[in-house]
């Protein structure tokens, strides 16, 4: 017990007593984040997202080449079958490779693709096997997506009703605002990344969202105790003090959980690295946003709407006290 507490001060990440003025920047931080969603709504536009095979339908083909794939001749190998739609790339190891093509209309329009691109490997790259071969039809891969869109809204919609139950709904609206731009941004980072949206993609927001709401949560809880606790203290000092009294557990949790999803981002291989590095920059903007945004909306709502609010159950219990 005694080492432990030797050895605690040593990796406190901020030390205590420390005091950042985190809300002078709060106009900056507001502006600066308008400015990324608003960018982030503009690429989802235009070149907008790449879309997986889970949303835009059509056949996957991952494929094993007897040594490194030469991906020039098996695309001109495709293109000479008529077979422009053709998205071919790199699966993990340098001989594997996955073949995208389009949705086919029929079944039989199917089978003649999926012949097409093995005549072609034969001649492109001997000894190439087609190790799998999936495919998504149009009516699946349009309810997928509006399945996935209906789980991203539903989240929020939860999340703002959680924490409008538990906070007052200054709380909430600061919340779920701040969600939505993290939200936005995520949208931007998958587009200038060309990661593919599709069903691994969402799980990786609705993660975010989570990881995010915990850290906002966090933050608020303090903000309320302390709104209970310093009266008369200005609501822009309390809510700096609130950040610099969670700062150390915010920024724990962050690197834990980035630390964490950093070897699958980097060693992850195709099927979950994109997952991973969606998770890290959610993280560091969620950590961020929690400062940034959420704090400032917070300030912005009033502090004597708060301070009422806050004041109510200590009213209540003063009266409950005297009739006894």
């Amino acid at each position: 017990m005694l080492f432990s507490r030797l050895l605690r001060p040593m990796f406190r990440l901020v030390p205590d007593g420390t005091r950042i003025p985190f809300m002078r920047g709060r106009f900056m931080g507001l502006i600066v984040s308008a400015i990324l969603s608003s960018a982030s709504i503009a690429l989802f536009f235009y070149p907008g997202l790449s879309y997986g095979i889970d949303f835009s339908g059509g056949i996957v083909l991952q494929v094993k080449t007897p040594g490194p794939a030469d991906f020039g001749a098996i695309r001109a190998a495709l293109a000479a079958r008529s077979l422009p739609q053709q998205g071919v790339q790199s699966f993990g190891a340098s001989d594997q490779v996955l073949i995208r093509l389009g949705v086919q209309p029929t079944a039989k329009a199917t089978d003649a693709a999926v012949a097409k691109v093995r005549a072609a490997l034969a001649e492109a790259v001997p000894g190439a096997k087609i190790l799998r071969t999936n495919t998504i039809g149009a009516a699946v891969s349009a309810q997928l997506f509006r399945n996935g869109i209906l789980a991203l809204v539903l989240s929020l919609t939860m999340i703002l009703v959680y924490i409008w139950f538990r906070f007052e709904w200054q709380f909430a609206v600061g919340a779920v605002v701040t969600l939505v731009l993290d939200v936005t941004k995520t949208i931007g980072f998958l587009v200038l990344t060309h990661f593919d949206f599709d069903l691994v993609m969402v799980a990786a927001i609705l993660t975010v969202l989570g990881y995010s709401t915990n850290d906002k949560v966090v933050v608020y809880d303090r903000v309320r105790e302390n709104l209970r606790k310093y009266k008369t203290m200005p609501l822009r000092e309390l809510i700096d003090l609130s950040i610099n009294e969670t700062l150390n557990r915010t920024l724990g949790t962050s690197m834990t959980v980035f630390l964490a999803a950093l070897p699958l981002a980097l060693f992850g291989g195709e099927s979950i690295s994109g997952f991973a590095w969606v998770m890290l920059f959610g993280i560091v903007i969620g950590t961020s946003s929690s400062i940034f945004i959420a704090a400032p909306i917070l300030l912005f709502l009033g502090e004597h709407r708060l301070r009422r609010d806050a004041a109510a159950p200590a009213a209540a219990r003063a009266r409950v006290e005297a009739k006894r």
